[in-house]
């Protein structure tokens, strides 16, 4: 399969297998009016398989999303064609309605109008708190 190379844009790479369109979906892709290519499954000699996605811009992403949601992605910023900044990505200390309270007597459950808000509680496993209820989301 063949890929156009992008002249300015962004390349998400080493996305785990099987995430491209969650994260597609998060970081609201659809509401662009630039191309994006989404690769699934591409062989990958470190990661066996990966998801890679291609926007033919640079916009503003945000990374907490990205890197909670493929913790190893690294982001490639393009511009005349050759590379000019690799990003590597680090769990964000706070995600603001990404996830969901499981508990249902939280009352980010109850009440619409609330923001399912989670702090990073344990860096090395990926473990979120909910900052109402303190129920653990891993």
């Amino acid at each position: 399969m063949q890929v156009e190379p992008i002249k300015n844009g962004i390349v998400i790479d080493h996305i785990r297998a099987g995430k491209a369109m969650q994260i597609y979906n998060m970081l609201e892709l659809e509401s662009l009016s630039c191309s994006v290519a989404i690769l699934k499954n591409v062989p990958s000699a470190l990661m066996g398989k990966k998801d890679i996605i291609k926007i033919d811009d640079i916009l503003p992403l945000d990374f907490g999303v990205l890197a909670y949601l493929s913790p190893n992605a690294t982001v490639n910023i393009i511009r005349d064609g050759k590379l000019t900044e690799k990003k590597k990505l680090s769990l964000p200390p706070v995600l603001t309605d990404v996830i969901r309270c499981k508990n249902p007597r939280c009352i980010s459950t109850v009440e619409q109008e609330i923001h399912h808000i989670f702090r990073l509680s344990d860096s090395e496993k990926g473990v979120y708190r909910c900052i109402y209820c303190d129920t653990k989301y891993n």
